[in-house]
């Protein structure tokens, strides 16, 4: 849904926003998180992570309509 470019401007967005929170739950430094966005067609979506956390599987729930 979102080209790679776009996609890690957004998880750097989403990265500072968290750490600006300062919230007392949330480590210092990277914060591991996944965003998961639905488009307007059935098929469309996609998965947003922080960049540290790119290597791990996305979890089944969050992968809508594969086609193996």
């Amino acid at each position: 849904m979102f080209s790679p470019k776009l996609k890690k401007y957004l998880a750097d967005f989403i990265q500072e926003l968290l750490q600006e929170t300062r919230h007392n739950e949330l480590p210092t430094g990277e914060i591991s998180f996944i965003l998961h966005i639905d488009g307007s067609d059935e098929d469309s979506w996609a998965n947003i992570r922080n960049e540290a956390d790119k290597h791990l599987k996305v979890p089944g729930n969050l992968i809508k309509n594969l086609k193996f």
